[in-house]
């Protein structure tokens, strides 16, 4: 199994919301993205649009439905916008993330067991919109059997702490936590993806270490990459690391 790259494109938003104009233009770099080789865009809109706007979903929902067997990932809370943008666009997949409106960036995962009552109606909403539902989760085994309950088709590993970990002594330690997080998404029915400061340095030894991964979703670091190389080389380069780490 190769693991899918998800272009998320919000810095590149976040760049062009600092003029009044349309440099850089999302759409087409989504678009450079996607002719490299890359599997999905992913966007994460905000109640405050401060990188991606209400305006952008449709503009890329083309996008990816002009390359076959690319997906359209929209990330965020249920409970801000997130559903009126599932329900008119109907994106392939949408992934539930606990982030407050003031939050910088994600920063935690579900508590399914806290959440179950609130969660349990929009994740079967989506599922009757036929939309896969990815939910946020810190790498905790015990939560992943709740995860399957609520009706998620897959969880999405939040490696912040794998990130922070990888130069340290802790990284072992930290990624195991990780694999038996898998490892129990896998043994309760659910398929894993992964994300949050993965990058070129530390994305192989994840997925080496880590079984099984359907599909990362990468945007700080591949877009501060692609300031220095350009969109379609850093693709291509984040593609032979997932290809590394996928054979390792």
């Amino acid at each position: 199994m190769r693991t899918r790259l998800s272009v998320n494109v919000n810095k590149i938003a976040l760049l062009r919301n600092s003029r009044d104009n349309n440099n850089p233009d999302v759409a087409s770099l989504a678009k450079i993205a996607l002719k490299a080789g890359a599997h999905g865009i992913t966007i994460h809109p905000r109640p405050d649009e401060r990188h991606i706007k209400a305006s952008d979903v449709p503009i890329l929902g083309d996008v990816v439905r002009g390359f076959d067997q690319a997906e359209f990932n929209i990330e965020g809370n249920p409970f801000h916008q997130l559903m009126n943008l599932a329900r008119e666009y109907r994106p392939h997949q949408c992934t539930l993330v606990p982030d407050e409106e003031d939050a910088k960036t994600s920063n935690c995962g579900w508590d399914c067991e806290r959440d179950y009552s609130k969660l349990s109606p929009v994740v079967a909403e989506l599922k009757k919109l036929n939309i896969r539902v990815s939910l946020f989760m810190d790498p905790n085994p015990i939560q992943m059997r709740i995860a399957k309950d609520l009706g998620a088709d897959r969880i999405e590993l939040y490696t912040e702490a794998y990130a922070s970990a990888y130069n340290t002594r802790q990284r072992a330690d930290v990624t195991s936590r990780y694999r038996d997080a898998s490892l129990a998404a896998i043994e309760a029915g659910l398929e894993v993806n992964a994300g949050h400061d993965l990058d070129l340095g530390n994305l192989s030894y994840f997925l080496s270490e880590v079984p099984l991964i359907q599909e990362v979703s990468i945007g700080h670091a591949l877009t501060a990459d692609a300031l220095e190389r350009g969109m379609s080389r850093v693709v291509v380069e984040y593609l032979e690391a997932i290809q590394k780490g996928n054979i390792e």
